[in-house]
């Protein structure tokens, strides 16, 4: 299983920027996939992250300005991040919880992280 994440940038303090992170290979289903950042010098958070049916979880710091969503058919998941800000600057990977076509309960795969920088 492998996960490719893209959309990362530099960008202005209040401008805008799309995150993707696409999941391939051997998937039967993935239950939970989600991003996550880890800024210089701090340990890694949750972002945003959904389950298959829909439930959406964001973290505090990005209510109101970071749009979730997931295309199930297509293993794929986006991050819309508007109004960013310095303190969002950050390395941020995806995540899923997959179950492989041989079976299990379901690991953890990450993808390669991809950099947002909030600079002015």
């Amino acid at each position: 299983v492998q996960l490719q994440a893209s959309g990362g940038g530099s960008v202005q303090p209040g401008g805008s920027l799309r995150l993707s992170c696409t999941a391939s290979g051997s998937i039967f289903k993935i239950n939970v996939m989600g991003w996550h950042r880890q800024a210089p010098g701090k340990q890694r958070e949750l972002v945003a992250t959904a389950s298959s049916g829909g439930l959406t979880i964001y973290a505090d710091s990005v209510k109101g300005r970071f749009t979730f969503s997931r295309d199930n058919a297509k293993n794929t998941v986006y991050l819309q991040m508007n109004s960013l800000k310095t303190e969002d600057t950050a390395v941020y990977s995806c995540k899923a919880r997959v179950i492989t076509t041989t079976g299990g309960a379901g690991m953890d795969y990450w993808g390669k992280g991809t950099l947002v920088t909030v600079s002015s």
